[in-house]
């Protein structure tokens, strides 16, 4: 005859054992917490906002895509990946816009990272937002605005915000006029103000959501993993070309 109690008391050894390596993992201690019906603590988020590379304007292409980086731009999106790739943190998430320019950044960023997989985030195209410049609004079409800031509305409120059981670190390769309006926000200042920042291409913008919903600006348009013949984008960079010029 079978020892029952010896089995019941392995058994239920086991299932300790098992829940125990369970709640040590991020996602195992969010499914335990689902399992008992409670919601995981919150956590703090950092998101990551790189602009995309170099590009020139091509109006020939279809605006709602756009151009693709130059070789400038890619160089510049190389040394981004180097960085981020450098950092002593794991990406949760990686999001891209879907215009080409920052397709091709993100493609580029992901050499320098095995493993990441950006996910297409139609909000994230390149849009221009209400602002104080009075010339760029009586350029700008009133609805193409207003649908430009129900997107970017829509963006901070999915993830600028806590993250659930464990931190999180998450990339977005996107625009210039984006990561300023999504600054702004986190600031909790006057969303027209946008302008005011420049950020050049292949910055990193880095914004950090604490568990108890406080933002933290971080960095804004930092460039320090690009050489100074490779700015370009933010404002007083020269243009600049890969061109062989004329020997004087």
């Amino acid at each position: 005859m079978r020892d029952t109690s010896c089995m019941n008391r392995l058994s239920l050894s086991t299932c300790v054992l098992a829940l125990a390596a369970l709640a040590t993992s991020a996602h195992g201690a969010e499914l335990l917490a689902a399992a008992a019906g409670t919601n995981p603590a919150p956590s703090s988020r950092t998101i990551f906002l790189v602009r995309h590379g170099q590009y020139v304007s091509d109006p020939s292409v279809d605006e709602k895509i756009g151009p693709g980086i130059s070789p400038i731009g890619a160089a510049q999106a190389h040394m981004a990946g180097a960085r981020l790739a450098g950092l002593p943190i794991k990406f949760d998430a990686y999001y891209v816009s879907p215009m080409q320019r920052a397709r091709d950044t993100a493609a580029v960023i992901g050499q320098n990272m095995p493993g990441s997989q950006f996910k297409v985030i139609d909000d994230l195209a390149e849009c221009t937002p209400p602002t104080r410049d009075k010339k760029i609004m009586a350029e700008e079409k009133p609805d193409d605005m207003a649908a430009c800031t129900a997107a970017l509305n829509r963006v901070f409120a999915a993830y600028f915000k806590p993250a659930q059981g464990s931190a999180r670190n998450e990339l977005f390769v996107c625009h210039g006029n984006v990561i300023r309006s999504l600054v702004v926000r986190a600031l909790g200042v006057d969303p027209d103000a946008w302008l005011s920042m420049s950020v050049g291409h292949a910055s990193i913008t880095k914004i950090r959501i604490e568990a108890d919903a406080r933002f933290k600006i971080i960095s804004i348009g930092d460039v320090g993993h690009l050489p100074p013949n490779l700015l370009t984008g933010a404002s007083g960079d020269p243009d600049r070309s890969l061109a062989i010029p004329a020997l004087p």
